[in-house]
């Protein structure tokens, strides 16, 4: 009888044990998926009320960039005169001068084996005027084993922008 009663206490401790790692782990986003990636960068500027830190960081573009979109970014911004704004003057992560994320919900638009368009929309203190102003899409390519941004596109006054547009653009001038 004794013997049955620590079985049963071992068994139920055990599973005690079991259910929140496993719960966790089917939370818990893959690493190496686009959603995951735009929820750890979004998490981030929410709680820190702010952008992408790959906007003036260029050693971080590598966790979030492709490699080809990386390299226009540093090309655009090498061209840059010294002491001039650079081709990206704003936030992309945001879509603003001065941050303001308060909650974010992402969407996959579409995804296949090689690249991946996901929509975020933001939710910040102030609405803003336009409500495509609010959405954010991300365009993701593989990059060796990982996904990583190919381009970011949103709007301004309903007028749609493109970072990878806007490095093109400025090299060309």
């Amino acid at each position: 009888m004794l013997s049955r009663r620590i079985l049963l206490i071992s068994a139920a401790s055990l599973a005690a044990l079991a259910c929140p790692a496993a719960a966790l782990a089917q939370a818990k986003p893959p690493a190496n998926d686009p959603a995951a990636l735009l929820t750890a960068l979004y998490a981030k500027a929410a709680k820190d009320n702010a952008g992408g830190d790959f906007v003036n960081a260029p050693k971080s573009r590598a966790k979030y960039l492709s490699k080809a979109f990386a390299a226009l970014w540093t090309k655009a911004e090498a061209k840059t005169p010294k002491g001039d704004v650079g081709p990206i003057d704003f936030d992309p992560v945001s879509n603003s001068q001065d941050p303001d994320i308060k909650s974010f919900a992402i969407k996959v638009e579409t995804q296949d084996d090689s690249s991946a368009t996901l929509a975020v929309a933001l939710i910040g203190s102030q609405p803003r005027t336009k409500p495509n102003d609010s959405v954010i899409r991300y365009d993701f390519v593989r990059d060796g084993a990982h996904w990583r941004i190919d381009d970011i596109r949103g709007a301004v006054d309903g007028e749609p922008w493109s970072i990878r547009k806007l490095l093109a653009d400025s090299l060309k001038s």
